[in-house]
């Protein structure tokens, strides 16, 4: 099966799961917040979810993340 996620994508959100904040991420990654956000809106769109807490159920669920 092919990965849902970009490697960045998952890199956000292997961060979101350790509690990082957006601005803990950018610099974490060295990108700005807008692109931390931009790459959790891209992932919220593609699962079809309306939430950053969503969309980290659904990834678990398909196995894109580990807790």
């Amino acid at each position: 099966m092919k990965n849902i996620l970009t490697k960045r994508e998952k890199e956000v959100f292997d961060y979101l799961i350790l509690n990082y904040t957006t601005e803990q991420i950018a610099r974490t990654m060295m990108i700005s917040e807008k692109t931390v956000r931009n790459h959790i809106s891209n992932v919220i769109q593609k699962l079809g979810v309306s939430s950053r807490g969503q969309a980290v159920i659904e990834l678990l669920k398909l196995n894109e993340i580990k807790l």
